[in-house]
This record gives C-alpha cells, structure tokens and sequence, in this order.
C-alpha cells in the first residue's frame, strides 16, 4: 500500500486506505494491471494519469450522490 508523500495533510487518517482501494478498483475497471509489490515505476505515466482522473471523476461521483441525499 502506498503512503502519501506530499505535504497534505488528512482530515481524515482512514482516507489513505480508502484511496488505495478506490485506486485498485479504478485500475481494475479500465484493465490496467498494477504491480503487487507497489512499485509503480513500470506503469505509465499515461496510465497513471488516467487512473487519477478516474479516481477524481468517482470521488465527485460520491460526493454528489452523498449531497443528493442529505436534501
């Protein structure tokens, strides 16, 4: 599992898994095959690219549905 390594700072610890996981899912979905070790220096950086954007996209997504539902 990776760490976050820039200076952001979580409101929310458990946001790290959560991430990852989304991450994994993504990946899976668009058939992008992400090494088990972590090291993701074989993956492209297209790959990876598309990969966040997708994330970015879902992440919306829930955050939408999640404010739909609280009206």
């Amino acid at each position: 599992m990776s760490r976050n390594r820039n200076s952001n700072q979580l409101l929310i610890p458990q946001a790290i898994e959560a991430i990852d996981r989304l991450k994994f899912e993504v990946a899976q979905e668009l058939g992008i095959a992400i090494p088990q070790d972590g090291y993701y220096g074989n993956v492209l950086t297209k790959e990876t690219g598309y990969i966040g954007g997708n994330i970015t996209r879902r992440l919306v997504q829930i955050a939408e549905q999640s404010l739909a539902g609280q009206r």
